[in-house]
Formats: C-alpha cells, structure tokens, sequence
C-alpha cells in the first residue's frame, strides 16, 4: 500500500520512528480493548445514566413498521422524523424484506461494536487487523475500504450514508451486511426505491441532489434498512441540546448532526460496547489532512456552515473521558 497517494498524505509533520511508535501503541491499545471480556448493555446503561430521561434504552436502530401518525416519528419533518411521508415510508417498507438486524448478528449475546469515521489521523497506525475483530463495524458514506484495509480494515458491517453520500465503486459493498439509509428529504425516498428495486431514477429527480448519486447498488433487498429518525432527532435536539428546525430552510440552522455522531448515537442502541476509530477534528492544525482518503486539509472543516463541530466535538470527548466509549486512534482523546 504504498501507491503516491498515501505517502504524500502521510503526517508529513511526524517523524518516522515516533510514527511507528504511536501505531505500536494503538495497535496494543485496540488489542487490550478487545481482549477484555465484553459487558453487556454497558453502552446503553451508560448513556442513560450521563443523560437521564433524554436517551431512550429501548429506541429501535431500524425502521420495522410504519409508524402510526401520533407517533414521535412522525412529529418533526425529515431528517429527525417523517411527517408527511407516512405513505411513502409504507411503500419502502413493502419493498424491504427485512427491518430488524441480521439474525447471526443478534444470536451473540455481547456484540462490541466500532464506528469508523474518515479522519486523516487513520493514516499510518495500521489499525485494519484490530478493527476487523469486532464484531460490528459501521463505516460512514464514501469513506473507502479499498486501497486502505491496513489503516481502516476491510469489514463492513453497515455502511451508512444518504444518498449523496453512498460510494460509487461497486467494490466498496463486497463486504457489506447492512446499508443504512439516512433520508434527509423528500427524494431521498425515491432514490432508495429506485435502488432498492433496481429501477432507474427519473432524471427530474436526480436534479434534486446537490452532488452525483450512485445508480445501482450491488445489494439484495433483504440488506437494506432505513435508519429510524427518532435517533436523529435524540442526537440533535436531547443529546447536542440543538435548537428545533424554526425554518423550512433549516439547512442554515446548524442543527443537522454529522453522519458520523449520528452513527455514534446508533451504535450505543445497537450495540453492548462502543469504539471509534478516525474522529476528531484538530482545527488548530489547519495543513493536516482532513480524511484518510483525499487531499483535503483540516482548514476545509471551517468552511462548512451545515454542522456544528464545535459542539459535537465537546459531546464526544465527553463520552470518551467518560468511559461510554472508546478511541482507538486518539484524535478525540488519547489513552495511549
């Protein structure tokens, strides 16, 4: 794996020998972590206990029905609900043959699982061997497997993305038990029909994504599910204490949580035991890279209006001194 890529975006700030050192030390950090024997509900219990009445322990990852319309699902507009969609989540759910978790997956009675985010802080501590041993690994949009299995691993459990952010290369799903649909508007649905189906999307639809969607997605029906907004909506508004949406236009509100907090939230309701791998933002180092997969720098996270990092990076670091969970990588909290 040494194509020109990777090692022009090698920390260039970091020597090579304490390079190695600190990839020593995750790897035997990530080692410790799974070797402990696993505690089950310890995720949940401790999410309940840090924020009380505002997380929910009995939350559904999944949409499994369609809601009836009193329903906390249907309350808030997408993403943090489905109101006015109620039909339209009744047709996705026909064409979906499976709402709840795989059954090999549930049969374990201690599931650890790691969320990876894209951080460029992956690079060079070769953690893939630990991060495929657990037993569930969420990775986040586009973030590739290919290319880059001895930092990131090349297991995937769930792939979670909408559909702007849903990878291209059919490569990128070999490994796939799950792809979770976070739907955001009103095309969204339409676009995980098509996909589902196997359908071409109409092309006055496609005018509505702000970036290429991918076509065809080399998966069976029965790996779909829709990710319940409820979850959104207890990351945004009980957790991030986000103000609700006022405006229609509430992409300028700042009160969409990122992908990758989002999928922390999930993982906390899916899972007895929670890791991260790849989170963190060092805005004080603007030159570093930004994701483990492209040349963009950290000083492009301060262009963005749509999320606030600030807040979440707060909301993370308190999970991680906590102890709810666990940074294999370090760039939230080092405990290495």
């Amino acid at each position: 794996m040494s194509d020109s890529k990777s090692i022009q975006l090698h920390h260039h700030h970091q020597h090579p020998i304490l390079e190695h050192f600190v990839s020593q030390r995750a790897q035997k950090y990530a080692q410790q972590v799974l070797q402990k024997e696993c505690q089950p509900k310890f995720a949940k219990k401790s999410m309940a206990r840090l924020f009380e009445h505002r997380y929910d322990m009995d939350l559904l990852p999944f949409v499994k029905k369609a809601p009836r319309v009193n329903e906390a699902e249907y309350k808030y507009d997408p993403p943090f609900g489905f109101r006015k969609f109620s039909s339209k989540v009744q047709t996705l759910l026909k064409v979906l043959p499976e709402h709840d978790f795989p059954e090999h997956l549930k049969t374990k009675s201690c599931r650890r699982c790691v969320v990876i985010g894209s951080g460029g802080i992956l690079h060079g501590l070769g953690l893939g061997h630990a991060l495929n041993q657990f037993d569930i690994v969420i990775r986040l949009n586009n973030a590739p497997v290919e290319g880059y299995s001895e930092h990131v691993g090349n297991k995937t459990t769930i792939r979670m993305t909408y559909p702007e952010g849903a990878p291209l290369s059919d490569l990128e799903y070999y490994s796939n038990d799950l792809f979770v649909a976070v739907l955001f508007k009103r095309v969204d649905f339409d676009w995980l029909q098509a996909v589902v189906k196997n359908e071409t999307l109409p092309f006055w639809i496609r005018l509505f994504f702000w970036k290429q969607v991918a076509e065809k997605i080399p998966l069976q029906p029965k790996h779909f599910r829709i990710l319940n907004p409820v979850i959104i909506k207890e990351t945004a508004f009980d957790i991030l204490h986000y103000s609700e949406p006022q405006s229609r236009f509430w992409g300028q509100d700042k009160n969409i949580p990122t992908i990758g907090v989002i999928a922390v939230v999930l993982a906390t309701h899916l899972c007895d035991e929670v890791s991260l791998a790849g989170f963190g933002y060092d805005l004080n180092q603007p030159k570093t890279p930004l994701h483990y997969f492209d040349n963009l720098c950290m000083a492009a996270m301060k262009l963005q209006t749509m999320h606030n990092v600030t807040t979440e990076t707060r909301l993370l670091l308190k999970l991680v001194k906590e102890g709810v969970v666990k940074d294999l990588s370090g760039g939230i909290h080092c405990e290495f």
